[in-house]
């Protein structure tokens, strides 16, 4: 998943969509932090919240945040058609991930902990855009190592 425009693209195509990557890599690294102050704010307890709940209001909010995203995106994109191995899962790999490309961390297993919550705002970008298409799906991500991801797109049949 590379958010880099393509070398295809030129600056006079009246049609070329491009990103800044450094843009794309500031807003993920703001928005991870601000979602858990807001989680940590609304926190109900009087006391200190718990850390899973923090971790769970988080990953929700980023995701609702990245879905919403998505579906913006597919507005702009118009699709001919789509085609399926008629399993409904479909694996996307990238070996070296953008937003990972400079995150470090002195121990490698917290770089790899420490970075799952940046894989949520892009699966709600992907499930947005899958949705705006009227493709319902479920999407997982993980890494086991920097900086690559993987990210799991299941399809969720209509029940009859």
């Amino acid at each position: 998943m590379s958010f880099d425009a393509s070398a295809s693209l030129t600056i006079s195509d009246p049609n070329a969509r491009a990103l800044s990557s450094s843009c794309f890599d500031f807003l993920l690294i703001e928005l991870v932090p601000m979602a858990e102050r807001i989680a940590k704010d609304l926190a109900t307890d009087e006391t200190e919240p718990d850390d899973e709940e923090v971790r769970e209001s988080t990953y929700f909010r980023l995701d609702t945040l990245g879905y919403r995203v998505g579906q913006g995106l597919a507005e702009r994109k118009q699709i001919d058609n789509l085609k399926t191995n008629h399993r409904g899962v479909y694996v996307l790999t990238d070996s070296s991930f953008r937003p990972f490309a400079r995150m470090s961390m002195a121990v490698r297993a917290d770089a790899v902990s420490m970075a799952q919550a940046y894989l949520w705002f892009p699966c709600g970008i992907i499930r947005g855009a899958l949705a705006n298409l009227g493709i319902n799906t479920t999407v997982q991500a993980e890494t086991s190592e920097l900086p690559g991801a993987t990210f799991q797109i299941k399809t969720v049949q209509a029940r009859p």
